[in-house]
This record gives structure tokens, C-alpha cells and sequence, in this order.
């Protein structure tokens, strides 16, 4: 195995998904004691998130470049940024790395089109429902997406924040956002992105209808396959 090197802490609950994930394929891989090779660069999820709400991704930008460029001189081999959101500075970070960076909306694409799926709901935080830097992965790969209204994404992003970042798990906000879920489906589409790494902490394949993609296995699977020498 290479080494990976995750910039994780955006949110702590998620990277606390992605360790496990790769220590569990590292070990049906390889047997025995076998864990994964990794790197953490934990960063504060609260000065994360407050540079976010100010929209001052200039700042963001240079805190995630550092992030990357530790975890190279720390030895990793390749880069994941373990949250959707931040994937908005994967080119701050490639620009300062000399090592691959895999991008969660790429790695998603692709299990979409494995699916032979065309049209998909996008549920996130509003950053990830809203600006273009996942959905026009998804569009230049010919699958059409659609986002819930405007107060079902405040809703959503609400929950992420405040619940889920936390590790709070509260079943009247999952039958919310499986009642979204319910509706994006009436409006035809064929699967949902669970495009924020902390939704699968709430919502699983088995409470959906339709196929569920869930980015924090799909990018944790791509970043341990990237690994194997």
C-alpha cells in the first residue's frame, strides 16, 4: 500500500468515517492485523466553517493548501479531502502538491455512470447544492442534476451544521430529508448523492427507493484503489 494523507476535521464525524472505511477495505484486502497506510491533518471545523459563512474562500484556499502540502512533506503518496464542501479549494491544493489529488465529485461521477443513471438528486450543504464545482463534474459527464428548493437546501444545510457536524443524530430530521428525498423522486430522478460526508451518519441505501450514492465510501473506495502498488 501507498500512504494516504487525508486534510480531515471538516467535519471530525466524517473523518471519523473515511479512517474507518479504508482501515476496514485494507483489512478484507490484505487479512490478518492489515490497516491502511494514512495521514491526518485534522483542521478546526469551527474556523472552517466561519471563513465559509463570510464567503472567504481566498482564506480557505491558503489553509487548504497548507493542509496539502504537510501531508506531502509528512510522506503521503496521494491527497483526500475528506468534505464535499471543501472540494471548492482542490485546485488551491493541487496547485501546491506534486501529488495526485482525487476529487469526490469526479469518483462519484463515475459510479454513476456504472449505474447507467442520467438524472439525480444533489443534497449537500448549500455550498455543495448551490455553487457549480460538483454539479458540473456530473453535467460534463451527461447526468442531469437536480437540487431541492430553496428552503429544503436551508433546511439540509441546517441540519449538517448543527446536527450531523456534531454527531447528533435525530430521527425527526431524517424523515425530513427523506420526505425531500420523496419529492425529488416524483420529479424523476433515479438516484440520490448523499453529496455531504456526514449524510450517510442519517440517511442509508435501505431508506430510499431509489439508488443511493454515498460520496464518503465512493471517494474513501477510489483514494484505497489509488493506494494499491
Amino acid at each position: 500500500m501507498n500512504t494516504i494523507g487525508l486534510i480531515g476535521g471538516i467535519s471530525p464525524q466524517s473523518t471519523i468515517l473515511y479512517y474507518q472505511i479504508l482501515n476496514d477495505l485494507a483489512n478484507t484486502k490484505f487479512g490478518g492485523n492489515h490497516s491502511c497506510k494514512a495521514i491526518i491533518n485534522s483542521l478546526d471545523f469551527g474556523e472552517i466553517s466561519k471563513l465559509q459563512s463570510k464567503d472567504d474562500w481566498d482564506t480557505l484556499d491558503e489553509i487548504m493548501k497548507n493542509a496539502g502540502k504537510s501531508l506531502e512533506s509528512a510522506g503521503a503518496d496521494l491527497i483526500i479531502i475528506c468534505a464535499n464542501t471543501m472540494h471548492l479549494c482542490i485546485d488551491a491544493v493541487r496547485s501546491a502538491v506534486s501529488i495526485p489529488v482525487i476529487h469526490i465529485a469526479e469518483a462519484t461521477a463515475e459510479k454513476i455512470k456504472e449505474a447507467q443513471i442520467n438524472k439525480v438528486a444533489l443534497l449537500g450543504t448549500k455550498y455543495t447544492m448551490e455553487k457549480d464545482f460538483f454539479k458540473d463534474i456530473l453535467l460534463s459527464s451527461n447526468i442531469e442534476v437536480v437540487i431541492p428548493d430553496s428552503n429544503q437546501r436551508q433546511i439540509i444545510h441546517d441540519v449538517i451544521y448543527t446536527e450531523l457536524a456534531k454527531g447528533i443524530i435525530n430521527n425527526a430530521s431524517k424523515q425530513i430529508y427523506l420526505q425531500i428525498i420523496d419529492n425529488l423522486i416524483d420529479k424523476g430522478v433515479k438516484g440520490v448523492i448523499l453529496g455531504c460526508t456526514e449524510i450517510p451518519l442519517l440517511i442509508k441505501q435501505e431508506d430510499v427507493l431509489v439508488p443511493v450514492f454515498d460520496t464518503t465510501k465512493i471517494h474513501a473506495n477510489a483514494a484505497f484503489n489509488s493506494t494499491l502498488k
